[in-house]
Parts: structure tokens; sequence; C-alpha cells
């Protein structure tokens, strides 16, 4: 599966609610926003092989080089076909780049060998001037795709916009060719986001066509709220 984060327009206040969360220490953010139903939320086992996962929450600023390098070639694994059919094109250094922002904050899947099996990454932000929470990437190992861990993933990115007021949606962009992701996401609940662009006319005859979709699901919060 992949969500990538297209570049849009973006407005900050200097003490918006936006920028307090992001600015959180990572055991506050997980208290304040994250919010797990439950305190074993750091332990998952699969139910296709019964073998157990530590799932964990940290910023880029709080890995060590060998995780975020291990994310960086799981995207790779999963995706650079993807990026390389697309109009972005596979660009390694700027991937990395982008995947070091210090308002990231990663949920890691690792197995009980402290291997990076998995993870999702997520930013508290603005899209063209709307609060969301937006999925920038989302992987799993081939054996861990098809086992439910992709949807407890989405769950946490439901729950940091649900305890992130003004936050009403999840949002996320994905490769038209990954129709596997695509398949995932609609599931889930996602739908095309009325910002995503649309096929239009160009000079001299050419056509835009857009190789990914900007897709997004809205949250409830309780009404108390």
């Amino acid at each position: 599966m992949n969500a990538l984060k297209q570049s849009t327009k973006r407005r900050r206040a200097t003490t918006n609610p936006i920028e307090r969360a992001n600015r959180k220490d990572d055991n506050t953010f997980i208290k304040e926003h994250l919010c797990p139903s439950t305190p074993d939320w750091t332990e998952w086992t699969s139910p296709k092989t019964q073998h157990k996962f530590s799932l964990s929450l940290t910023r880029p600023a709080s890995m060590s080089a060998e995780d975020l390098e291990a994310c960086f070639r799981l995207v790779e694994e999963t995706s650079k076909a993807d990026y390389e059919s697309s109009s972005v094109g596979w660009k390694p250094a700027k991937k990395l780049t982008e995947m070091k922002s210090p308002e990231l904050k990663y949920i890691m899947v690792k197995d009980v060998a402290g291997s990076v099996c998995g993870f999702t990454s997520l930013m508290p932000t603005y899209e063209e001037g709307e609060p969301v929470v937006y999925c920038y990437e989302i992987h799993l190992k081939p054996e861990l795709q098809g086992t439910g861990l992709g949807k407890i993933l989405i769950g946490f990115l439901e729950r940091v916009a649900t305890n992130t007021p003004p936050i009403e949606k999840v949002m996320l962009t994905c490769f038209l060719s990954n129709q596997r992701a695509l398949s995932f996401y609609k599931k889930s609940g996602f739908e095309k986001d009325e910002i995503s662009p649309e096929p239009r006319k160009l000079r001299f005859g050419k056509e835009f066509i857009p190789d990914y979709m900007i897709m997004s699901k809205a949250i409830s919060r309780p009404a108390s709220e």
C-alpha cells in the first residue's frame, strides 16, 4: 500500500492548535492525540502466523538511522515502481528528505528481532486552508498485507484526527496505478476529495491527466465537543 504527500498550499498561525499538537513530545502526543483505546495497543499478533509484533509512535528526530533507512527501503520495495511510472518520478534523495520532516509522526511496526516490518507516517496540517491529518505513507511488508494491520494503522490516523480539533478528516494521496492500495482505501471509507485534480485541456491540444488521486475520510466527533 502506498500513500504519498503532494505539496499544496498551507496556512499557519503561530499559536494554532495544529502547530501546538505538532510541537508536543511523543508521549504527550500519544496521550492527548492518539489516545489508544487499550493500554496494550503497542502489541499486535498476526492472525495468519501468530507471530508477535510491537507498535510504537516516534518522530524522525528520535528514530535511529537504521530505522529510518529501513522505512525508506520499505517505501522503495513496495512503491518504487509506482513512482517510476508516474509524473513524480522516483527521487530517492528527495523522498528521504521528506521522510525526515520534523513534524511527522511515525507509527512503527517491528518484529521480535526489532526489524521494521511496516509503518505509517502522519502529520496534523493544513491543506488548502483546511485542517486535516495527512497520511504521508503507509507501507507493510508483503507478509503483513491482508492481515488487518493496515486497518489498525488507519484507525490510529482517525483517532488522531478525532482528538485534534478542529480537524475533521484524514487525507492521503494515492497513485492510480496502485489498484491494490486504492481498493484498500475505498474499503476503509476513503473517497475522492474535492481538491483531487481532474483531467483538463491544455494549450496546443494537449491534455493533463492526473496519475494520482487525493482521497479523504471524514471523522465523527462526539456531539458534546
